[in-house]
């Protein structure tokens, strides 16, 4: 899928659904937050959520004190919807719409947060784009909590293919740059009570 059809597919998905209508959707995004705890992630951590879309991360991030975050999503509707949300602490997020196979950071992070974005890269060369954002926005030492479809996952999400990983999966994809910390596996419920299996991998980057 190339960038104009993954970005106008993103964006229709966020201007005909509400919050709670799609799979993805967490109340209160747990595993995320105890992985960016695992890290020793406080206030001033440097944090980007890649795919973060409408997600409620940045809620939690915001109630936490944490004023140094970034939110990168493709479509620009997920983001205005999240920043309507989270209201005057918007001021503390850097939002940001761009399709993180083309994005070109400015800013060195502390912690790459990704749940549910890296999965749909089925075509090796956006896998690849990817991981040269990683290496460049990433400070070396920093962590990078990934969490895709488990290799028991779904094969589609939103209509579309994904690829399923395991830990050994995800970390031949990152490369040698990067040190398997944590792996974890976590059943996602969605808001029509199915059950998702997805797979969660805290790597950090070698020095």
């Amino acid at each position: 899928m190339n960038e104009a059809t993954r970005a106008e597919h993103w964006q229709k998905v966020y201007t005909t659904k509400g919050e709670g209508d799609v799979s993805w959707f967490q109340e209160e995004p747990a595993i995320s937050l105890e992985l960016i705890d695992s890290v020793g992630a406080n206030p001033d951590t440097r944090i980007v959520d890649i795919g973060g879309g409408a997600s409620r991360l940045v809620d939690s991030l915001l109630a936490r004190g944490f004023h140094d975050i970034a939110v990168l999503d493709v479509s620009d509707a997920a983001l205005i919807a999240a920043k309507a949300r989270v209201g005057e602490a918007e001021k503390h997020v850097r939002w940001i719409a761009a399709d993180v196979t083309r994005w070109q950071p400015n800013q060195i992070y502390d912690i790459w947060h990704d749940r549910a974005a890296f999965h749909f890269l089925t075509e090796a060369e956006d896998r690849k784009a990817y991981v040269a954002r990683l290496l460049t926005a990433l400070r070396p030492g920093g962590h990078a909590i990934i969490g895709t479809f488990a290799i028991d996952g779904p094969e589609k999400c939103s209509g579309l293919p994904v690829r399923r990983y395991d830990a050994a999966g995800l970390s031949s994809e990152l490369g040698p740059g990067f040190a398997l910390v944590e792996a974890r596996r976590h059943d996602h419920v969605t808001p029509w009570q199915s059950v998702q299996h997805f797979q969660f991998c805290v790597f950090q980057r070698r020095g």
